[in-house]
């Protein structure tokens, strides 16, 4: 087993550039980051800082102009597609700002759903029974019981991030990147939300969380800054 201090995740020199007019812009210019298991950290900037796009590199969301990213020693932009799509599938848990919950689905079959697609046909057949125990332990979990037979229209801002939250769990990731997990949310709900990741972080879970918000960013063990594009 590797020491709880040992280096989970770690970005070497990253730059990223977007179109811009008849220009670019810099969005990341050289940033360097570890993040070691076991971790909460916080990523703080200003809108535009280029704190979600790290965390979209870091996550294999996006690819980098320039720079590496290394995930339990593996370099990410030196695998395969297909070998990308199962780390990000399997290893890897997100929550993202604005839920990105199918409407059409109830709460649990949206957190069924990255077991489903991660299955064949015979796969989902086998381990459907194991699957709705897990994501009926998850729905306890995040206090959802009551509402695992609705669909998102009908919850509140705090119960689709909690929803996203299990499913984004589903899956039992290594790491969780959460981007601006409570940015859509009133202060209340926010704070339930951040109680949920404080559980996961003393049961073990790592966590990379960007916030522009100082009093969430003081929740996790260590911030560090994003500005101009570079670590500050």
């Amino acid at each position: 087993m590797e020491p709880s201090d040992s280096i989970i995740l770690e970005a070497r020199n990253l730059h990223k550039s977007y179109p811009m007019g008849r220009g670019r812009q810099d969005v990341l210019r050289g940033v360097n980051l570890a993040v070691r298991r076991g971790e909460f950290l916080a990523i703080m900037g200003a809108s535009g800082s280029g704190k979600s796009t790290l965390l979209h590199i870091c996550g294999v969301l996006d690819r980098p102009d320039k720079g590496q990213v290394f995930f339990e020693g593996r370099d990410l932009f030196a695998l395969s597609s297909a070998a990308q799509d199962a780390l990000r599938s399997r290893d890897i848990g997100f929550v993202f700002q604005f839920y990105h919950l199918l409407p059409e689905l109830n709460v649990e079959e949206n957190i069924l759903l990255p077991l489903m697609v991660n299955s064949s046909i015979w796969g989902w057949l086998t381990r459907r029974r194991s699957a709705r125990q897990r994501a009926r332990q998850l729905i306890q979990t995040v206090g959802l019981l009551d509402q695992a037979r609705q669909k998102p229209a009908t919850l509140s801002g705090g119960e689709r991030q909690r929803a996203a939250l299990a499913r984004a769990l589903v899956e039992d990731p290594v790491l969780l990147l959460a981007d601006e997990p409570t940015g859509n949310l009133d202060s209340r709900a926010g704070m339930g939300i951040l109680e949920h990741l404080k559980r996961l972080n003393a049961n073990g879970q790592t966590i990379v969380m960007v916030t522009h918000d100082k009093d969430v960013a003081r929740l996790a063990d260590r911030i560090v800054h994003l500005q101009d594009g570079k670590i500050a």
